[in-house]
């Protein structure tokens, strides 16, 4: 038997948990911007995409918590914050049970944030460029010698 596509309602409130993850968003917020109740809503998402509303909100959440954790040198509480989760004792643990180990075990078993840092190609070029020789051109194209005064 084909599958269904899922239907654009419920698209759109899968959308919208991952654009505002880190806002105070609840399954209700959802079922609003399907345009369900909530009872049918979860129902519905539930049997489309195989995991309730709540539970796909969580795993976005503790996939960007991931995602920080492994580029950045925030801290676990920052972290929980940004990612829309109140309690950091319960982001730990539900971390732990999603990826096997507490965030900052996490973090810890990975290469630095700094190894990841994104440096802007203009900078890159202005640090590896070959330094310049000691003359310096005049405005008629002759190269003189710098002569360092006193």
């Amino acid at each position: 038997m084909p599958q269904v596509p899922p239907a654009r309602y419920l698209l759109r409130a899968k959308d919208l948990a991952d654009a505002r993850y880190a806002e105070p968003i609840t399954v209700d917020d959802l079922a609003a911007a399907a345009g369900l109740s909530r009872a049918h809503f979860s129902r519905m998402f539930t049997r489309t995409f195989g995991e309730s509303p709540r539970s796909y909100l969580q795993t976005r959440r503790l996939e960007r918590a991931a995602a920080l954790l492994r580029y950045t040198d925030r801290s676990v509480a920052d972290i929980a914050v940004m990612v829309g989760l109140r309690s950091v004792g319960s982001f730990t643990t539900t971390f732990g049970r999603m990826y096997g180990l507490p965030p900052a075990a996490y973090r810890a078993s990975l290469p630095p944030a700094s190894v990841h840092a994104r440096v802007p190609s203009c900078i890159l070029r202005r640090d590896t460029r070959r330094p310049s020789d000691s003359r310096v051109k005049t405005a008629h194209g002759k190269k003189t010698d710098v002569v360092d005064t006193p």
